[in-house]
């Protein structure tokens, strides 16, 4: 049996995926858990306008 020798080298395969990263260094970069905390104390907020208005919990 023969090997079968590969046409590219690692480093050239993953050329477009380098080139995407590099293009994302100038983007905004938010930390997942901001978000996540964001979203529940916005969840929290409307909860509590909601029940001070009388509208939660529903009848």
């Amino acid at each position: 049996m023969t090997k079968k020798k590969s046409s590219g080298s690692g480093l050239m395969s993953s050329a477009g995926l380098m080139r995407y990263y590099e293009a994302d260094k100038r983007a905004i970069h938010i930390n997942p858990k901001t978000v996540v905390a964001t979203g529940v104390v916005i969840g929290l907020a409307i909860l509590i306008l909601d029940a001070s208005f009388g509208i939660w919990p529903l009848p």
